[in-house]
């Protein structure tokens, strides 16, 4: 049986993502920027897709940019703020994303934008206190706070957040690569300037993504050489993924009660199953299903002998699952966010990440796999 629990790092393309996407692999290939019918067939498909997100975020047209993931969303959501918009200041934590904390460093250093780092507790919760007195300052300042950290799983209050940056008008960037797709969100109801989506976390294609920019702002392209996306962003459009991005989200809020429910009774289900198999096996992050990415279970489990090559055994017997942020795996290095919580001494970390497609028989799998391992049975 082959077992897969790592798509907080991807998940499979739905197969009706597959077949919306084909016609545009295969009839419909006009370049978008054409004038002539095959330009405009195409052109048309990522305006509709564009409605559709926009739709489905309650958001306007113009406020969403295409983009190749998460990683450039985040790019240009940061680094347009200190270039365009002035921002002299990033608020953010230790534990985000690199996409967010390498783009502050490489900022700090070569613009020299002071970047504060916020405390975070033992479950990965973001000081909102501290966060609220650093923003009695008149410095041009952007707080980055990602919604769910995508190793640990620890959910942001984004509402409150948002509530504390629009009261002293800080702007505030999101990365929602986690979420999106997962959960509702409203950018009318929500104070929020930036939010960032990767179709590939929902069953969507690779490659594709969007920013979220509030209709209020205006900053220059980070990609130039082309006036697609309204100028926001130069070069030929990645047709396919847009449309397929499209289908995945409009696929992921038509059924998500019905996803969310199925997601975190198989969480749960496993979150006691391994105490049951070994007590002394503790979890990473917020374990409260209220505070809580319902897709993501890091587990620590006791190092000893057995289990000091947990991922691999997993893995021999066709289970995968991560032992941090999987867009890091070609590194040597230890997870940062892992490391910034405390008693990690004598631990194994694993994340496993579900999705809608995850069965019981496969949890089931993984757990009796588990048990041998661990107890060298």
């Amino acid at each position: 049986m082959k077992v897969y629990l790592d798509n907080a790092a991807t998940t499979p393309i739905a197969k009706e993502v597959i077949t919306e996407i084909t016609p545009y692999l295969t009839d419909h290939f006009g370049n978008p920027s054409s004038t002539h019918s095959f330009g405009r067939k195409t052109k048309n498909a990522i305006e509709i897709t564009r409605k559709k997100i926009a739709d489905l975020i309650n958001a306007e047209n113009s406020e969403i940019i295409f983009t190749s993931g998460g990683t450039e969303a985040d790019n240009m959501a940061i680094r347009s703020s200190v270039h365009d918009l002035g921002v002299k200041r990033i608020i953010t934590t230790k534990i985000e994303h690199h996409a967010v904390g390498h783009t502050a460093e490489e900022l700090k250093e070569k613009h020299q934008t002071e970047v504060i780092y916020l405390e975070t507790d033992e479950v990965g919760q973001v000081n909102l206190n501290q966060l609220e007195s650093l923003l009695n300052n008149k410095t041009k300042t952007l707080v980055s706070l990602m919604h769910a950290n995508n190793e640990i799983g620890t959910l942001l209050p984004i509402e409150k957040v948002a509530e504390i940056c629009d009261k002293d008008h800080i702007l505030f960037h999101s990365d929602t690569v986690q979420t999106m797709g997962h959960y509702p969100f409203d950018t009318k109801k929500i104070k929020i300037d930036f939010l960032t989506c990767a179709a590939h976390k929902f069953h969507g294609p690779k490659g594709c993504g969007f920013l979220y920019q509030n209709k209020h702002i205006q900053i220059s392209p980070l990609i130039t050489g082309g006036a697609q996306e309204r100028n926001n962003r130069g070069g030929t459009e990645n047709l396919y993924g847009i449309v397929g991005l499209g289908k995945a989200m409009e696929l992921a809020y038509t059924h998500l009660e019905e996803h969310q429910n199925h997601i975190q009774s198989l969480k749960s289900y496993m979150m006691k199953s391994l105490v049951d198999i070994d007590p002394k096996i503790t979890f990473n992050g917020e374990t409260n299903p209220n505070k809580s990415l319902y897709t993501v279970l890091n587990v620590c489990f006791p190092m000893n002998a057995c289990n000091s090559m947990l991922l691999f055994s997993l893995d021999i017997h066709g289970i995968a699952a991560s032992g941090g942020s999987a867009c890091s795996s070609g590194s040597n290095k230890g997870s940062h966010v892992l490391a910034e919580l405390p008693k990690q001494e004598n631990c194994q970390s694993v994340r496993f990440s579900f999705s809608r497609y995850t069965s019981k028989e496969e949890i089931d799998f993984t757990l009796s796999k588990i048990r041998s391992i661990i107890k060298n049975e």
